[in-house]
């Protein structure tokens, strides 16, 4: 078989289309490049939509922690601290149990109990926690002077939150959020670890790249494939978390504009 054909019969199987039926010996490079590829589309899918729903949430969570009002202020701190506070490898497990137990009394609670609903839930929750505290920690260094400046142009209330205090937050988050995009995706790879099943082989990344080391007892070839692909996205969420960190530091001058660095975080 060549490798055109190849990708044609495996480039979208972790999507249910093509070959259904996993190679079960002499087993080429392209096949397996192919289907850790394959099953990237997964780790990207987790990884996109956690990020972007994250973002959202954290916000809000970032805002309710520094609200003077305890009604807002304190859910805000317990829903930080619990997911901060717990490793996600446990939250994984806790979870899938939980919707098990769910869709045991209510049918609807169902798609919780798959991996592309119930894993995907859990990385949003778990971003959103850890992007609210850095957040937060931006808000709380707004230069008092940008916020006087906007009481002095009259900008009040959401006009001013739009205008001075999010764009500001954003700036000096950027760094930070940019390390949390980063291990973000890193962490989809938990979720072959998890007790969310893989439908029908269905896999991710990880899923196909174990199944090559177990079948040709050499993990030296898809493992690397699979670090590829990963140095591959996190490159891609550089460069394009870069382009909005000069966009939002488009104002200062280049000497004075804070530089992206990635920082892998050992532990969590």
């Amino acid at each position: 078989m060549s490798c055109a054909q190849t990708i044609a019969d495996y480039a979208f199987r972790s999507l249910g289309y093509g070959e259904r039926l996993l190679p079960r010996s002499d087993f080429t490079l392209c096949q397996q490049v192919t289907l850790i590829g394959s099953g990237m589309i997964w780790n990207v899918y987790f990884g996109v939509l956690a990020l972007l729903a994250g973002f959202c949430l954290a916000t809000v969570l970032a805002l309710g922690k520094a609200s003077p009002a305890a009604l807002l202020r304190k859910p805000a701190e317990w829903f930080i601290f619990v997911f901060r506070g717990s490793p996600l490898f446990i939250q994984f497990f806790f979870a899938y149990f939980a919707f098990q137990a769910l869709a045991s009394e209510a049918a609807a609670f169902g798609a919780l109990t798959s991996a592309a609903y119930g894993a995907l839930l859990v990385l949003f929750f778990n971003t959103s926690a850890y992007s609210a505290e850095i957040f937060y920690g931006a808000l709380q260094s707004i230069p008092k002077g940008d916020t006087e400046a906007a009481d002095a142009y009259g900008l009040t209330g959401w006009a001013r939150f739009r205008r001075v205090v999010w764009p500001t937050m954003l700036r000096l988050a950027w760094p930070a959020y940019t390390n949390e995009a980063i291990f973000l995706f890193h962490a989809t790879t938990l979720v072959f670890f998890s007790g969310f099943p893989a439908i029908q082989q269905r896999g991710d990344a990880l899923y196909y790249a174990s199944y090559f080391a177990d079948k040709t007892f050499n993990p030296f070839v898809p493992y690397p494939i699979l670090a590829l692909y990963f140095i591959g996205v996190s490159l891609s969420i550089i460069a394009v978390f870069g382009f909005v960190n000069a966009r939002l530091n488009r104002h200062l001058s280049p000497g004075a504009r804070p530089r992206l660095r990635y920082r892998p975080q050992l532990l969590r």
